[in-house]
């Protein structure tokens, strides 16, 4: 039996704006398994975590940028075949990054969070990096991988709102990027073209998460 994420089982625990409060919690933690979401603002990674986890577990800002802070939720695997306590892992719903409108100090702010959370998980806690189909690989995207590479964290690519492509020319065209990308971005181990608001790609990209995870439990 495949495994898939329980959308009724997805709860908020925290939320996090002040490095101290979250370096705390991260160190309290012990064997973290999980993911972080993380992308452009008004990417539509809250829609994508809404669509993997279940309605209503992110929060959609209608002000690109506005959201500073970190939000940690549990989740756990449906398995109907199995009577024990199901294993909680965790994900990270990270700010946005790349929004001009933001002040220097917010800025900083938003460096030394994501810098914490990537500096005190390990490699059983997966990067899930969305970019926009339409818009691949801006300046923000690679200001971010950047940041990325210096924590050797496994990194899933995630291009959104593929159904906004409409002709087959510009598809075929993010098709051939794949080569590239892997090139660039050692740390991506899977490239995925999904639409949250078509659920498109969604299930495969679900499929490839829940494997991540369970290669811990072996």
């Amino acid at each position: 039996m495949t495994l898939e994420i329980d959308r009724g089982k997805t709860t908020f625990r925290y939320a996090f704006s002040v490095v101290e409060d979250l370096k705390a919690w991260l160190d309290s933690q012990q064997d973290l398994t999980g993911f972080c979401f993380a992308g452009r603002s008004n990417v539509g990674k809250s829609s994508l975590i809404n669509s993997l986890f279940g309605n209503g577990t992110a929060r959609t800002s209608k002000t690109p940028g506005r959201t500073r802070e970190i939000n940690i939720f549990s989740f756990q695997l449906l398995d109907n075949e199995n009577d024990e306590e199901p294993k909680l892992y965790y994900l990270f719903d990270l700010p946005g990054y790349g929004f001009a409108k933001v002040s220097k100090e917010m800025s900083q702010n938003w460096h030394e969070l994501i810098g914490t959370v990537f500096g005190s998980i390990t490699e059983k806690v997966g990067v899930v990096n969305l970019q926009d189909a339409r818009h691949p690989n801006l300046e923000a995207d690679f200001a971010f991988h950047d940041f990325l590479k210096n924590y050797d964290l496994p990194t899933f690519l995630a291009f959104n709102k593929i159904d906004k492509l409409k002709r087959q020319k510009d598809r075929a065209s993010l098709e051939k990027l794949k080569p590239k990308l892997f090139s660039e971005y050692e740390w991506v181990k899977q490239i995925h073209f999904v639409s949250a608001e078509k659920r498109k790609g969604v299930p495969k990209l679900e499929e490839a998460l829940v494997d991540f995870l369970l290669e811990f439990e072996k």
